[in-house]
């Protein structure tokens, strides 16, 4: 990816733990790394076709003028999160905020933090058995759709599947749904349980019905496992109503862990492991 780059911006601002900081203010300097394509804006010398680096300037100058943090991780967090916001050809900004005037008895020539932050590629599945289906999937992807964190890229066709696990219930509308978001795991999967809960999902039955089931299923290469959330998904490569919808999207998007293609462990699957056969409908 191509870099942008902004050094030792000067900035007076309000910035601080002690009273003393936030009314008389200090200076503060920025240095910036965005990364974005550049490309083609190079190629026609078209200045629309990229992002203008004395617009972010003045942006960066007039968000950390307005805001008052007492930390400058807040600072570097919050301004780093309005510029992705504020500049769509902006893929990942690297951060650094330097506090050269801070009140520390002692020689030093600058104290700093820095971050890195952007946008991130992630697949989910949705599935729904209970009430109106096809809606809780539609509003589903809706709710992320306005959420400013996420931008909704794509949505497969919905497909109906018999149930997965052995507890007897209706059939399932299962899809897929590419996204980008600023949220990290943890926060996409409070925001996933958010909008199921506005469903009225209930968690009774392990893989029993229900009204709104959304689950991560690839974020980037990110491997994780913790007692919430577990990625890649645990269960995703013998899943044929997971990877049928998602092959749709992304059929060589790769398993960090299995190191396989979403084509390959579809192709993989045993015939018998969750078929849907005859029973497949695409909405």
């Amino acid at each position: 990816m191509d870099q942008i780059v902004i050094e030792n911006l000067q900035i007076y601002a309000h910035h601080g733990v002690y009273r003393e900081e936030n009314e008389k203010g200090q200076n503060f300097y920025l240095n910036v790394v965005l990364e974005t394509d550049t490309r083609s804006a190079g190629l026609l010398d078209d200045l629309t076709l990229s992002t203008n680096y004395g617009e972010v300037c003045r942006f960066l100058d007039r968000f950390v003028k307005e805001h008052t943090y007492k930390l400058i991780e807040t600072v570097a967090e919050k301004t780093a999160e309005a510029v992705l916001l504020q500049f769509p050809l902006v893929r990942r900004i690297t951060l650094e905020v330097r506090k050269p005037e801070a009140p520390v008895a002692l020689p030093f020539a600058s104290l700093s933090v820095k971050i890195s932050r952007g946008w991130r590629r992630v697949y989910l599945s949705g599935g729904s058995n209970m009430g109106d289906r096809k809606r809780h999937l539609e509003e589903a992807a809706e709710a992320l759709r306005a959420d400013e964190k996420c931008r909704l890229l794509k949505m497969s066709d919905l497909i109906e599947t018999p149930p997965y696990g052995g507890v007897a219930q209706d059939d399932f509308l299962n899809c897929a749904i590419e996204l980008e978001t600023l949220y990290t795991p943890k926060m996409l999967l409070e925001k996933l349980h958010e909008i199921e809960y506005a469903h009225k999902r209930e968690r009774k039955i392990h893989w029993g019905p229900r009204t709104l089931d959304l689950d991560i299923l690839l974020y980037e290469d990110c491997v994780m496992h913790t007692e919430e959330l577990t990625i890649p998904h645990i269960d995703m490569h013998n899943r044929r109503f997971v990877l049928e919808p998602l092959q749709q999207l992304a059929p060589y998007a790769e398993h960090p862990v299995l190191h396989k293609s979403v084509r390959q462990m579809y192709a993989e699957l045993p015939k018998d492991c969750g078929s849907v056969s005859d029973t497949v409908r695409r909405r």
